[in-house]
């Protein structure tokens, strides 16, 4: 795929933080896409493009209003259009719960849908003590899920506590999300021992039932710990057993064997459905020395009762 065919693109102020920190840490080029209402999201953008929803002019935002979010993105629908004109991925990340990301992230996904494009999405859920925010969070989840192929639900509660243990700024050292994208970028953009590519991505998502993606690192010789970093996702609950379709792509420096590769796809797809459908990829990276990282997507997950 070439660099301009995946977007990063950020909506809402966490949405346009994160887009911009996953962009810095990609080191294959993509494009980059921020929305947001206010200005302050559009400082350090680089060659990002931008899309203010409002007039520069215009003081009212969108906080606590997402129809007026959604109202505006929709009236940016021919602008939008012609930024992904040449995009096969979008790499959607935001925050749910305040005006902006709930009401214009689904928006945008729609139109992104339209054009072709696959959806992955990346949602962050307020914390848990604010009951106003998340209400109305849950129902922009709810729209994004229905026009986003993948959505994942992320708990910032989860993604605090990590981010205070290895003291971090929850807002701009989401590790995990720059190692997603990273990941996912990597894995359609490089050649491999054995390649994926988006009609792979299309097969497993087009599954029924919910779906998510994990990312976990570790030593070659120690998959179970691969495994462990993984399930330390700051994930909103998601019991992940037996899915019946999952993507996977191990990335490791020179050293890495194909038996390495083999233990730990073994053990990220034991606990599947046992007529999975199980899409495999395989890269070596200069830069992962002593070190492996599994980017994976499960699908036709089973909701909880």
């Amino acid at each position: 795929m070439d660099a301009d065919q995946i977007l990063i693109a950020g909506v809402g102020g966490l949405g346009c933080a994160w887009a911009k920190g996953a962009k810095a840490r990609c080191t294959s080029d993509t494009d980059v896409l921020l929305i947001d209402a206010d200005d302050e999201s559009f400082v350090d953008a680089g060659s990002a493009h931008l899309l203010r929803l409002g007039h520069a002019l215009d003081s009212v935002g969108c906080a606590a209003l997402p129809p007026l979010a959604e109202q505006r993105m929709r009236g940016y629908t021919a602008l939008a259009n012609a930024i992904l004109k040449p995009v096969e991925l979008v790499i959607l990340l935001t925050g749910l719960g305040g005006g902006t990301g709930t009401g214009a992230a689904h928006e945008f996904a729609r139109q992104a849908r339209q054009s072709g494009a696959l959806v992955l999405a990346v949602a962050a859920m307020p914390f848990e003590v604010q009951e106003t925010r998340t209400e109305i969070a849950e129902s922009g989840l709810t729209r994004l899920q229905h026009v986003a192929h993948v959505t994942v639900r992320l708990s910032l509660d989860r993604l605090a506590r990590q981010a205070r243990q290895q003291g971090q700024n929850w807002q701009m050292g989401a590790e995990w999300i720059e190692d997603l994208v990273d990941g996912l970028v990597r894995t359609l953009m490089r050649m491999g021992l054995i390649n994926l590519d988006l009609m792979d991505l299309r097969a497993i998502v087009d599954k029924e039932g919910e779906a998510t993606m994990l990312v976990g690192t570790g030593r070659p010789d120690d998959p179970e710990s691969i495994l462990q970093s993984a399930m330390m996702a700051p994930l909103s609950a998601l019991d992940v057993g037996g899915a019946s379709a999952c993507l996977i792509q191990v990335e490791g420096g020179l050293g890495m064997t194909i038996g390495q590769v083999d233990a730990v796809a073994n053990i990220f797809t034991e606990a599947l459905d046992a007529d999975a459908q199980v899409i495999l990829g395989a890269r070596v990276s200069e830069d992962l020395e002593d070190t492996i990282r599994v980017v994976t997507l499960l699908a036709g997950i089973k909701p909880s009762d």
